[in-house]
């Protein structure tokens, strides 16, 4: 029960009181319920769409992307914009990218992946409600939360210090890549948009780990953070485009 309330408390904004401080290997274990609290957050944002289904569709995106962010407190948008600032500001130095990510002022690189992430999102949320799909929002907080697991178990974390290298240190393998392919199987009820949207996941995962590996040598909290950010944003997309292109019977 410890590892998910560190999930939950470390995830969301949600007042989650620890009656003792986490162990290591309690903190390794809480990565394995971050799809779980995803999912949280997923239905959290689904109730909301069904209550408020009478308002005009643009209100109602725009209330559930707040909702969305007010939900993680801004944690994984921060690691977008420190990520951002760093990758242009680095120069392609390691040293100077992770200098970069330690500071804590927000650099115009920074301000603009935070506008347009939300966009994109925004734009996203908007078509899904059109098409009344908001049950697909149940989805992209889960696989954004699970991009973090094949992260940790095969990249080197770059910082030898923090929670995250605590995390690399005693996590479970094996019982990482059961929760993975879990995740991964509820797109399955999408069908063939489903098939799509993983297959995003995917080339996302592939895609991060190798600018990641390339320019760090591994991964930081930050670019975790911004790994969960970006993979929620392309499985959004690649979902609500599907819904443009793909036919009507085999997306549920």
């Amino acid at each position: 029960m410890t590892p998910f309330l560190i999930a939950l408390q470390f995830l969301t904004t949600l007042r989650i009181q620890l009656k003792e401080m986490p162990t290591p290997r309690q903190n390794a274990n809480s990565i394995l319920f971050y799809p779980v609290v995803g999912l949280i957050i997923g239905l959290i944002l689904y109730a909301v769409a069904l209550l408020l289904s009478g308002l005009p569709t643009v209100l109602l995106s725009s209330l559930i992307l707040v909702l969305w962010i007010w939900l993680t407190g801004g944690l994984h948008l921060d690691g977008l914009a420190d990520t951002a600032d760093a990758w242009v500001g680095g120069f392609g130095d390691k040293e100077r990218t992770l200098k970069i990510m330690k500071d804590p002022s927000c650099g115009p690189i920074g301000v603009l992946s935070l506008i347009i992430v939300c966009v994109l999102k925004w734009a996203a949320l908007y078509v899904l409600l059109e098409e009344k799909a908001a049950l697909a929002l149940l989805l992209f907080p889960v696989l954004g939360r699970t991009i973090p697991l094949p992260l940790f178990v095969s990249t080197p974390y770059v910082r030898s210090n923090g929670l995250g290298s605590s995390i690399a240190a005693h996590l479970p393998k094996r019982r990482v890549y059961w929760v993975i392919g879990l995740s991964l199987s509820l797109v399955m009820y999408f069908l063939g948009l489903g098939l799509l949207t993983a297959l995003a996941w995917v080339l996302t995962f592939i895609h991060l780990r190798t600018k990641f590996l390339q320019r760090l040598g591994g991964i930081t909290g930050d670019t975790i953070g911004a790994s969960i950010e970006l993979s929620e944003t392309v499985c959004l997309l690649a979902f609500v485009i599907g819904l443009s292109y793909l036919p009507i019977d085999t997306l549920f």
